[in-house]
């Protein structure tokens, strides 16, 4: 049997080895010749190709460095979002225990119980809070909402209670309260620019 090497490092490899285990690249494979050569590419790698490709301002057709950029820098006209792009937004509750900070496309479950909630440390001397009290919700796109588990003291936004099961939306400055005792300040900064209010100048 002749000794295989490999064609960039020139070690030897073996005849099933599909890499080189010294340098890491890809071995030749004797039967590549008898598969199809033009095998589609993956899902993944055509989702980096399409990362990869920069977009350009549909106004003006400067390149676009930064996907998440909501308005062109040069002409500063919204830009088009593309499709399945998470919002760099963080939600922010502001408690008088701390600030719980809730990214998008993530969700946080409010609650004392410390195997259920990452944040169950913020409520532990507030015995009317329940183990499962509510879960905030941010979207992909950045826009939150609350859902109350069914506490046992109620959840309120702004005075309107939530509904047990009930996703209800929140916005920059609301108001968030779980029982009679802890209030959090909402902060959520605005996702999409409103074009009236940018200019040619």
């Amino acid at each position: 049997m002749p000794t295989l090497t490999c064609p960039v490092c020139g070690k030897a490899v073996q005849q099933d080895d599909l890499i080189c285990f010294t340098c890491g690249a890809n071995l030749p494979r004797p039967d590549a010749q008898d598969e199809d050569q033009a095998t589609p590419p993956t899902l993944m790698q055509e989702q980096v190709r399409r990362d990869r490709t920069a977009r350009a301002c549909p106004n003006c057709g400067v390149p676009v460095t930064d996907p998440a950029d909501l308005i062109c820098a040069h002409c500063r006209q919204p830009l088009p979002q593309t499709q399945g792009h998470i919002s760099p937004v963080v939600l922010r509750l502001t408690f008088p225990t701390g600030n719980v900070d809730v990214p998008a496309g993530t969700s946080l479950l409010l609650g004392r119980d410390p195997q259920e909630s990452l944040v169950a440390a913020a409520f532990a001397r507030f015995e009317n809070v329940s183990r499962r009290h509510a879960t905030i919700s941010v979207d992909d796109a950045g826009h939150a909402t609350v859902r109350d588990e069914h506490s046992t003291n109620g959840t309120w936004v702004n005075e309107d209670r939530v509904l047990p099961g009930v996703d209800v939306r929140l916005a920059d400055g609301d108001n968030l309260r779980l029982a009679a005792d802890i209030t959090a300040q909402v902060s959520l900064p605005t996702q999409q620019p409103d074009p009236a209010t940018f200019s040619r100048d």
